[in-house]
């Protein structure tokens, strides 16, 4: 199967497409559409109001007369998966217990578009902000209700189409789950998985809550269900061999956070050294290993929560320093 990214919607399977924004990048979250009778499911949605339209607009374009969108699963409520789903206001939103519990920690519409426009673009923090975040809309988006959350897994019909969900431990954060669709052969990952290819390289994660023994092990959970096609929550779809390099990926981190955590050396000079010994230099954005690296050190610390902004900013800080070096800051 030939996956082609940037495509308004592409074909993955029987009633199921896939929204792959083409472009690397923060916020730039893969969504998917079952479409089957006279209802139809979006599995995440995008970041702001203005993409979520045109994701509608796309999505009714393969819909019955009469038919609409009249659920959402989300695999986490961070906003770039859960924002645009204010576009249906009448949909029923699905989540885990723990996904909805783990909204008060998020920021909302508002703050970040109010951030957006207060910061000086022309220091580390203000660059980055405005050049990641700057191009998103949120002046009329909304955080939509979460109507429905389970725990452990939940079965869906829609038109006929099993759809199974099964949460996750902790890992990219607290509330994660996936989505198989078995006839159609296709796990929906969600960001316990940012995809990456020889063809379409992608980017670091950004895992906030960890550790990332579990993000290992819901990657074999994954591969277990037999799917021949893996959506990730961001980059390029995979197939079973690149969610193997996946896992790859994730021990090599693990292992070195795990090294230098024992040698003492602080979270943030930790991931400078993993980037400087470049073994995923094709990955954009690597000043995100301040955030993977930071949760796997809270986990080992027994430590709770992190504090978004100042840890953000030690990210702005690593990117620029990067740019400065030379070094190719993502994007």
């Amino acid at each position: 199967m030939t996956i082609t990214r940037g495509a308004p919607l592409t074909e993955i399977g029987p009633g199921l497409y896939a929204l792959l924004p083409g472009r690397r990048g923060w916020g730039l979250a893969n969504c998917g559409l079952l479409v089957g009778g006279d209802s139809a499911l979006w599995i995440d949605s995008p970041y702001d109001r203005r993409l979520a339209e045109r994701f509608l607009a796309a999505s009714r374009e393969r819909l019955s007369p009469g038919a609409d969108v009249d659920r959402v699963v989300v695999t986490h409520t961070n906003g770039d998966h859960l924002w645009g789903a204010c576009v249906l206001p009448d949909a029923e939103v699905v989540a885990t217990e723990e996904a909805r519990t783990h909204l008060c920690l998020e920021p909302t519409p508002d703050q970040l578009r109010s951030l957006a426009g207060a910061v000086n673009p022309a220091t580390p923090w203000g660059a980055y902000v405005v050049r990641h975040f700057g191009a998103f809309d949120w002046s009329a988006t909304e955080v939509p209700p979460v109507t429905t959350t389970f725990t452990g897994a939940l079965e869906l019909t829609v038109g006929g189409f099993p759809v199974r969900l099964a949460s996750l431990p902790p890992g990219h954060t607290a509330g994660d789950l996936f989505v198989h669709l078995p006839e159609q052969g296709v796990v929906f990952t969600g960001d316990a998985v940012f995809g990456s290819t020889a063809a379409t390289p992608g980017d670091h994660p950004s895992h906030w809550a960890g550790p990332l023994s579990n993000l290992i092990d819901s990657c074999e959970r994954f591969l277990a269900t037999g799917a021949r096609t893996f959506v990730p929550g961001h980059g390029p779809v995979l197939d079973a061999a690149g969610i193997k390099e996946h896992i790859g990926y994730l021990e090599y981190v693990a292992e070195r956070a795990h090294a230098f955590h024992a040698a003492g050396v602080p979270a943030a000079e930790a991931a400078r050294r993993v980037i400087a010994e470049r073994n995923y230099p094709e990955l954009g954005l690597p000043e995100r290993l301040v955030i993977t690296i930071g949760s796997e050190y809270r986990v080992l610390d027994g430590d709770g929560h992190p504090e978004m902004l100042p840890i953000m900013r030690q990210v702005a800080q690593l990117a620029w320093d990067l740019a400065g070096d030379g070094a190719a800051p993502g994007g």
